[in-house]
């Protein structure tokens, strides 16, 4: 296997696949807390943090002791690009309340001379690391309340302390009203730096790109509106930057994320543009490749949408649409991981970029917080770290072909990464060779999958069944809901007609007579006309009580106890005689009526001509 594949974790324990994965540990071992670990951008050097002391070891040997920096309580450390100065961030203390003085704070230590350099105070940790240009001459740090940054030319073999108020070169913004809010240095020979300034009182917000020391004008700028915040990302080459500029409010109401946008500008000005993006959405992540000469950028509403550029922002390539929202390129650009993490279920697809895009193979890394590529670009790492996730915290090696080949589970890791090595080390892929053999602790873990996997698979699957309602011969026959209704409807028609719904007999009261069922008077005319036909067949003349009955009296046929329609209008009009007759008490109580009331009583002599008419007699 390539010397490659060897990473950290905290607490700082060195891992060597090349050597049976044997555990180095650093000496001296750390023995208290370790707030902030970290490996040298060129892999020489890993400093870890001790409560009273910062130790720097050196990575060329086997985890050998370089240094102690005799420091308390350093909080965050953060080396040069290549690995000359180590910048320390310790704990912030006022040392006079009355004048607000606070302790320097902020130290930078050069490791050749091991000594320090310049230091400052800065109360603040977020935002607190200098910049440094790839060459190491010069480092800038805000100053002013972000109305200005301050450039300091340093010289790594020189022992002289750097005065922090005598800068070598300044950047004031136009308007004092309104200061930056962050600043990128590019890397490359020429270095530049970029600078957003937010949107402020109607002003529009704006990228403004600068030669390092040259702060008369801009060599390229661009003005934009919807932009609270803004990422800035410099190719590898430095000669073009990505914008990512954001909002927390999204004004069209569709995103809890607010508004993304993004933009592509060049160092020597020749040109400035928005990516247009063909689907609505946020911008989950944007990438460079290492080759300088195209991105890529994941955006859109789940699931969302990956597409490739050139350098000038052209659209190159489109992958199917998907639930990812990350994306990183192999260190020759020969491979591209699309994944979907964070509150996605962990899908990482791996693509071969210098063969049209072609799909090389589709894995789950399911909880990972952590995810990069080797040196090398042959193996990948996904790691669970705390507090992203307390649980099933570990690691994992893949081989870029798919295969898990290494595993280890921890009680709680906290940060883990590859030894950063120069990409000169190792040479370009032009075929991916196999996977190497796995280790015993993956084969342990796979088997224990596939197992979980079989036992989920035999489990039979169905309906979820209330606890009360399992192991019942009433759980295994199916019924639909207009069943169950339909049941327990017909078994409440049962109960209101006196019916038991279990035996299916009528009800009885023990020691009572039972109960006679009257007959309808439907049932009982049937009834009394088949009984006549059967004595008219039978030649027998019909009684009297069995023969058909003689068209009723209008006394006799009555029916809701109304003996006809003179009978009805009788009892109309009567009831409109009582009403009168209350209204007429009410006038003679002196209560005043309405014209309606008025007229009613002045009907009352038609009323009682109308009932005369029609026979009612007092």
């Amino acid at each position: 296997m390539s010397k490659s594949t060897e990473f950290f974790c905290r607490l700082p324990r060195n891992i060597d696949l090349t050597q049976d994965y044997e555990d180095i540990t650093p000496s001296p071992k750390a023995s208290a807390e370790c707030r902030a670990a970290l490996y040298s951008a060129n892999g020489e050097y890993f400093a870890y943090t001790q409560p009273e002391e910062v130790i720097v070891i050196n990575t060329k040997t086997k985890a050998e002791l370089y240094c102690k920096i005799d420091f308390k309580e350093v909080f965050d450390i953060y080396f040069s690009p290549q690995g000359t100065y180590l910048c320390l961030w310790c704990k912030p203390i006022c040392l006079d309340k009355e004048s607000g003085v606070w302790n320097k704070n902020l130290k930078i230590f050069n490791l050749k001379t091991q000594k320090v350099i310049i230091e400052w105070s800065q109360k603040h940790q977020n935002g607190w690391k200098p910049q440094f240009t790839s060459n190491e001459t010069i480092f800038a740090k805000s100053a002013a309340n972000n109305k200005e940054i301050h450039f300091f030319e340093i010289n790594s073999s020189l022992d002289d302390l750097i005065n922090i108020n005598q800068p070598a070169h300044k950047y004031k913004v136009s308007d004092p009203k309104i200061p930056y809010q962050n600043f990128q240095i590019s890397p490359g020979m020429n270095p530049s730096v970029a600078i957003f300034i937010p949107e402020k009182s109607g002003k529009p917000a704006s990228v403004l790109i600068y030669n390092i020391p040259n702060f008369n004008q801009p060599t390229c700028s661009k003005n934009f509106f919807k932009a609270e915040k803004c990422q800035l990302k410099w190719n590898s080459l430095g000669t073009a930057l990505l914008a990512l500029s954001s909002t927390d409010h999204d004004s069209t109401n569709q995103s809890y994320y607010g508004e993304t946008n993004l933009y592509l500008l060049g160092i020597a000005g020749s040109y400035d543009s928005r990516i247009d993006l063909k689907r609505e959405g946020p911008i989950h992540d944007i990438t460079w490749s290492p080759s300088a000469r195209e991105f890529a950028v994941i955006y859109g509403y789940m699931p969302s949408e990956t597409t490739f550029f050139d350098a000038r922002g052209n659209a190159i390539h489109h992958l199917p649409t998907a639930p990812r929202n990350t994306i990183l390129y192999s260190p020759h650009a020969r491979f591209v991981l699309v994944a979907g993490f964070g509150n996605l279920q962990g899908t990482v697809d791996v693509y071969d970029r210098q063969n049209k895009f072609a799909k090389v193979v589709s894995f789950e890394a399911s909880n990972t917080s952590v995810c990069e590529w080797s040196p090398c670009g042959r193996f990948i790492l996904t790691a669970t770290t705390s507090p992203r996730l307390r649980v099933d915290n570990g690691c994992k090696i893949w081989h870029a072909s798919g295969k898990l080949i290494y595993l280890k589970e921890y009680q709680e890791l906290y940060s883990i990464g590859w030894k950063p090595q120069p990409l000169t080390d190792f040479p370009g892929l032009r075929q991916l060779e196999p996977a190497p053999e796995p280790h015993v602790s993956t084969k342990e873990w796979t088997a224990k999958k596939e197992a979980a996997a079989t036992a989920a698979a035999s489990k039979p699957s169905g309906a979820y069944r209330p606890p009360h309602a399992r192991n019942s011969a009433s759980s295994t026959a199916s019924s639909s809901l207009y069943e169950r209704e339909l049941k327990n409807k017909l078994q409440g028609q049962a109960q209101k007609n006196g019916i038991n719904p279990s035996s299916g007999r009528a009800r009885v009261v023990p020691g009572a007579a039972p109960p006679v069922e009257k007959e309808s008077k439907s049932a009982a005319k049937n009834r009394k006309k088949r009984e006549a036909k059967k004595q008219q067949q039978e030649g027998v003349a019909p009684s009297p009580e069995t023969s058909t009955p003689a068209s009723p009296q209008p006394e006799a046929a009555v029916v809701g106890g109304v003996a006809s329609l003179e009978e009805k209008k009788i009892r109309s009009l009567l009831k409109k005689l009582r009403a009168i007759e209350q209204l007429k008490m009410k006038q003679a109580g002196g209560e005043p009526l309405e014209d309606t009331q008025v007229s009613k009583i002045q009907k009352e002599d038609d009323i009682r001509k109308e009932l005369s008419l029609l026979g009612w007699n007092e």
